[in-house]
């Protein structure tokens, strides 16, 4: 195989296309087909299971249990991170969480109540292989572009990433809805998972035949490597003492992100069990194409939230789109109907993407002035990891004592509410005017 040079058309071809791989797992696992799979499991209106020694209400075991996994999460990005930057072979270790995540999918065809840890543990290799995949993916960025190439082949993926889960969604789709009767839409779901599984592996082959094995040269992993990224993070910390524009900013985002990510992680299982379907077609069907709205819509969310910071500042627009959070959390409180669940999918598409895009952007303008981008952008996801994990465990713990995800999805509102508050503190003057401001 000839080696390709840096920048070249096919390299980053190959790179992006690793997006067209793995984002199937983000869309037909994380947020559709796979909690409708796992709400159809209980067929008693109690929906409660015995799991690790107690009873849990269903939604709310699946939420700790990803909250979990989001925290192990958190704990390894920083030591995969430092990783990345040492090894001589960091594809062996994108291939690994590949595979790993991609089992962990087709696992889910053997997920049942009766076998509920061996069945969560595929859940969790699943969740785990994404995430972990994605730290050498993203490490591989400026090996293989030039700065100048690095947004536009970013975009491309993300592009591709987005066409190719719908893709597969639609098959799934149809897989499910041309079955007649329960047994046989739940049988259609279980090969969904391994369609995932399948997409996952076979179209990451493209990228791994490209892509270079890594640095130039090899380095022995110590524990000074593995413990650098935990470094890194303590100086960034230590570094927003000296930003308070920064400092605020991330405050605000750590409360509404956990908010966010809370509602996007549990949509699906909220439409599953608070709304009244009029049958289980219906439901199955709602809740798919409620998902493929939530796509479409947030690609023109993303835009217009872009044209309103434009005109009205990164901050003020944030504000605003919290507002329609807020306002989110108490309509979904009161929502019965698949009509009123659609309109709430249409919003939540509206300001999803939209809230993601700007708050990143806007972190990376108060930025200082610096080359060691990436360690601050490590403490940005490593701190809505937490978020999520602080997120998810509060409403799941909400939706076991008190038996209803309404309440959960109201307390919600109070993120918001405290996230909005923090946004007005950021100071709005010149970014200059905000270093080694006094805290």
């Amino acid at each position: 195989m000839r080696k390709l040079e840096k920048g070249s058309h096919k390299l980053l071809n190959a790179w992006a296309f690793y997006d067209w791989a793995n984002s199937v797992y983000t869309l037909t696992i994380a947020s559709s087909i796979f909690p409708i799979f796992y709400s159809a499991l209980f067929v008693s209106e109690l929906k409660k299971v015995h799991a690790f020694g107690f009873e849990f209400k269903s939604t709310a075991l699946i939420t700790f249990v990803t909250a979990f996994t989001f925290l192990v999460v958190a704990f390894i990005s920083p030591i995969l991170s430092g990783v990345a930057d040492y090894i001589g072979n960091k594809k062996t270790f994108l291939k690994f969480f590949c595979y790993l995540g991609s089992a962990g999918c087709m696992g889910l065809y053997w997920f049942s109540l009766e076998h509920i840890h061996i069945s969560l543990l595929f859940y969790f290799m699943g969740l785990i292989g994404y995430w972990g995949s994605l730290v050498y993916y993203n490490s591989y960025l400026p090996d293989i572009a030039f700065p100048e190439q690095q947004d536009r082949i970013s975009a491309r993926g993300f592009s591709m990433g987005y066409i190719g889960s719908v893709i597969l969604l639609i098959v799934n789709l149809f897989m499910v809805m041309s079955q007649e009767g329960g047994e046989a839409k739940m049988e259609m779901m279980r090969y969904s998972f391994i369609t995932v599984g399948l997409w996952w592996a076979l179209f990451s082959q493209y990228t791994f035949y490209w892509l270079p094995k890594g640095v130039s040269e090899r380095h022995k992993i110590t524990k000074t490597i593995l413990l650098n990224g935990f470094r890194e993070l303590q100086s960034v910390w230590k570094d927003l003492k000296q930003n308070l524009r920064l400092k605020r900013f991330l405050y605000a985002f750590f409360v509404f992100s956990m908010a966010v990510q809370t509602i996007m992680l549990v949509a699906v299982y909220f439409g599953e069990e608070e709304i009244a379907w009029n049958s289980n077609e219906e439901k199955t069907s709602g809740l798919i194409v409620s998902i493929l709205v939530i796509q479409l819509v947030a690609v023109i969310g993303a835009i217009l939230t872009s044209k309103a910071s434009e005109k009205f500042g990164n901050i003020r627009t944030l504000i605003s789109v919290n507002l329609i959070w807020m306002v989110l959390c108490v309509y979904a409180f009161f929502m019965i109907t698949p009509t009123d669940f659609y309109i709430a999918a249409g919003i939540v598409g509206l300001v999803m993407g939209g809230i993601q895009s700007l708050a990143r952007s806007t972190y990376s303008k108060f930025l200082p002035p610096t080359e060691d981008t990436t360690s601050y952008f490590s403490f940005y996801d490593v701190a809505e990891k937490i978020g999520i994990v602080i997120g998810m465990i509060i409403y799941g713990a909400i939706d076991q004592f008190t038996g209803s995800m309404r309440n959960a999805i109201l307390f919600l509102v109070i993120f918001f509410l405290i996230g909005i508050f923090l946004l007005f503190k950021v100071p709005r003057g010149p970014i200059s005017t905000q270093k080694n401001h006094p805290n």
